[in-house]
């Protein structure tokens, strides 16, 4: 007798994954902003007290740090184990 409903793996055979297929042109603005909040900063050019600064934002545009250098704002992201990307 058969149990098998075709929907489980073979004994034996290994695990496959399962794979989610989602298209990011229908996403709302909150899905959106949350997308890599935890892994994506960015660098933004700003001026604090007359003088030029770096902010350093999460993905979802929440402040995090102001720098003094651009290079400063990059290692600190990547010290952070984050990827950085520049705001023009």
């Amino acid at each position: 007798m058969n149990t098998n409903s075709g929907d489980l793996p073979e004994p034996g055979s290994a695990p496959t994954a399962q794979v989610v297929h989602f298209d990011i042109r229908h996403m709302s603005p909150e899905q959106l902003a949350g997308l890599g909040v935890s892994h994506i900063a960015y660098v933004k050019s700003i001026q604090v007290n007359g003088a030029q600064g770096f902010a350093i934002h999460a993905a979802d545009g929440t402040p995090m740090a102001i720098a003094g250098d651009r290079e400063v704002a990059l290692a600190a992201i990547r010290q952070h184990e984050m990827q950085p990307l520049s705001v023009h």
